[in-house]
């Protein structure tokens, strides 16, 4: 399986007890080794308003870690457009381009744009889910509504701070349209006027879009020809319709001919099974904080975890995710993604871990690293 890369995301994790200083050290750190071990690219996502996540800029964090780091490929995943113009991202992946050519992944996501409306159910995928699992084991939960995140007054709080006011979002296929054009230095308005954005013009960035369901970036990407990264890890119910409908969709471009496919997991390895399960306590109730809008906690020790007095209504809040985090050795850990591979068509796949401790995040990435190259 050394065929199929192996990439990092990481939302700068802040542990209980810590800090988002040292959070930013630490996520610089397993960068670094990161790169050491192998791994394609290290990508950072873009949250806000949560307690237990730093990772509220990737341009930013991306710039300190590129001085930090010399071969990995570098991104975001994703930056949201919601709250953004075309030319201000182009810029900041430029300024970083201008002086770490050729290393930077610009993912893009719809958070926080205009909302979509989707009628009905998605069509059946290809490949049949019966007891909840495709033909090869992979768990394909019941899907998550997130209706009730979308109507938080927490969210509504964030979309508000994050806007200038009376600003609205422009549309998700147009922005990356302008992007394109940008990038490419051919962008002209309705009536003609020329606009090019120095630095950015011409980076050598590798546009992705990242996407959870069979929607709006899925079929912007497969249109576009661009590469695209689909959200196990997030949504798992819906991985198989978010990569089908991209690759229906998709059509050949300078940037690619034929589809491109990662797909996010959430893994926690260690050197035994009950090991990797106990730096996994934390994992519940932190997506509960998730689910409930309340904004991620800091991520607990798992003392703090199992501490957590649970209800039903908790326990099914996070199902979902819980029953879908890759959880082991790495022999087994290894087998579970594996399977992820051969039911989504990953060409590759990208790892997020979060352990109270950094020296188990680490370790649970160099464990993965060794095991995937055997294989």
């Amino acid at each position: 399986m050394s065929g199929i890369p192996l990439a990092v995301l990481d939302l700068v994790p802040i542990s209980s007890g810590s800090t988002a200083a040292e959070a930013l050290r630490n996520s610089i750190d397993l960068a670094q080794q990161a790169e050491r071990f192998g791994y394609a690219r290290h990508w950072f996502a873009e949250h806000h308003l949560n307690p237990g996540v730093a990772g509220t800029s990737p341009a930013v964090v991306l710039a300190l870690t590129a001085s930090a780091t010399s071969t990995i490929r570098l991104g975001s995943g994703a930056v949201q457009l919601g709250h953004r113009t075309a030319l201000s991202t182009v810029e900041e992946f430029g300024l970083i381009d201008a002086l770490h050519p050729g290393r930077l992944d610009l993912g893009l996501g719809r958070s926080g744009g205009r909302p979509t409306e989707r009628t009905g159910d998605a069509p059946p995928t290809t490949t049949p889910v019966i007891d909840g699992h495709t033909p090869n084991g992979l768990r394909i939960p019941p899907k998550f509504s997130f209706q009730r995140l979308l109507g938080s007054p927490r969210v509504a709080l964030q979309r508000r701070l994050l806007q200038q006011p009376g600003a609205e979002a422009q549309d998700y296929g147009e922005q990356i349209d302008d992007i394109l054009a940008l990038l490419r230095g051919d962008y002209r308005s309705a009536d003609g006027v020329e606009a090019h954005a120095i630095p950015g013009e011409g980076a050598e960035v590798h546009v992705w879009i990242l996407g959870s369901s069979g929607g709006q970036s899925a079929q912007v990407a497969g249109r576009g020809g661009l590469r695209f990264a689909a959200n196990y890890h997030v949504s798992p119910a819906t991985v198989l319709e978010a990569t089908e409908a991209y690759r229906a969709a998709f059509q050949p471009s300078d940037v690619l001919d034929k589809p491109y496919v990662s797909v996010s997991a959430d893994v926690v390895v260690a050197e035994d099974d009950a090991t990797a399960r106990d730096r996994a306590t934390g994992y519940g109730p932190w997506v509960r904080s998730i689910r409930t809008a309340e904004g991620a906690i800091p991520f607990p020790t798992p003392e703090q975890a199992r501490a957590h007095l649970w209800t039903d209504a908790d326990r099914e809040l996070v199902a979902d995710r819980v029953d879908t985090q890759f959880v082991g050795s790495p022999a087994r850990v290894a087998d579970q993604l594996e399977q992820l591979q051969e039911a989504t068509g990953a060409d590759e796949l990208l790892i997020t871990t979060i352990t109270h401790r950094h020296a188990d995040r680490v370790r649970s990435y160099e464990l993965l690293a060794a095991e995937w190259q055997r294989r």
